[in-house]
């Protein structure tokens, strides 16, 4: 990639209620920003129905700041589909999903600047602890990331989340991905294209709390998995041979008991357990093939990613 001295970049900020960060955001971005001559910005915040006032302070912001262009979902779509959304209106050259509340420190971009003028198509940013997170939460990404990556055909890197910068063809080749259902980290790796990282500490919330509570996260997990491998439908094959094969000789150990001693097995309770284990695998199987057959249903219907109430974009 040749050199370039000017560049513009586009921010992508996904925002549903988060009224309170997003002026201590834009301070941020400010004071970060100021001191770069060399980069233009634009702001594209995806208001993802939020119910508090965070458009009102969007647009109270952009009166006073051209640099700030919002997406007003018309309802809550989700993160997935709010970053789908803005994609679609980025026009930087190079692009930077960023959540609103600092997390993710914007010194941190200037930083991928500079790996993807040495030639990167995209620059990760790289968690080198997770000391933010619950104990909970960490440990459950561990273990989602250790199994998606043993079973998935595309790997996730560990502790990289959508925070990254992308060159415009990385974003064109997203773009083409047709799928309603989006599990964006999983989609940002098939792409592919060059890739280094950019080590760097995760800060604190500034304001307000997660969205992502125990049941969405584990919802986000599933999706993740059912959308890049087909193993858990392969594993009940399997399941189902080894079952079958205890049972042909646990059948054997049976007839031959009989023969030889006259005994039968009795047992009313060992009865009871292997019907309830065998309907309670049969009941998660069905569960399993239903999850993709369920994404297979929402596929078909080739709904949109998502609506858009209005665009407000900044005067001239």
């Amino acid at each position: 990639m040749p050199l370039i001295d000017h560049v513009r970049v586009s921010l992508i900020v996904p925002v549903f209620n988060e009224a309170q960060a997003i002026g201590l955001f834009l301070a941020r971005i400010d004071e970060v920003f100021a001191r770069e001559a060399d980069v233009s910005l634009e702001m594209i915040f995806v208001n993802d129905g939020s119910t508090d006032t965070t458009l009102e302070q969007l647009l109270a912001c952009q009166a006073s700041d051209s640099r700030i262009r919002i997406v007003d979902l018309s309802r809550n779509f989700g993160k997935e589909a709010a970053l789908t959304a803005g994609l679609e209106a980025a026009s930087g050259q190079v692009v930077v999903p960023i959540d609103v509340d600092l997390q993710d420190p914007p010194e941190i971009i200037v930083q991928m600047i500079v790996r993807w003028r040495d030639g990167f198509e995209v620059v990760l940013g790289h968690r080198v602890s997770r000391k933010s997170d619950t104990w909970a939460k960490k440990t459950s990404a561990n273990w989602f990331y250790r199994l998606h990556n043993k079973i998935s055909d595309q790997p996730l890197p560990e502790n990289v989340g959508d925070f990254r910068l992308m060159d415009r063809c990385v974003v064109d080749a997203l773009l083409t991905l047709p799928e309603s259902r989006r599990f964006m980290k999983g989609l940002f790796a098939w792409v592919g294209f060059r890739t280094t990282h950019v080590d760097y500490e995760r800060s604190e919330r500034i304001a307000g709390e997660s969205k992502f509570n125990g049941w969405r996260l584990w919802n986000f997990a599933l999706e993740g998995i059912t959308s890049f491998s087909t193993d858990p439908l392969k594993v009940w094959t399997y399941m189902g041979l080894f079952v079958s094969v205890i049972s042909f000789a646990f059948a054997m150990f049976i007839v031959l008991r009989t023969l030889f001693t006259g005994v039968d097995v009795p047992g009313y309770a060992s009865l009871m357990v292997a019907v309830t284990f065998l309907g309670g695998l049969q009941l998660i199987g069905i569960g399993v093939l239903g999850e993709y057959l369920g994404r297979t249903y929402i596929e078909s219907k080739r709904r949109p990613i998502f609506l858009v109430r209005r665009l407000y974009n900044p005067k001239d």
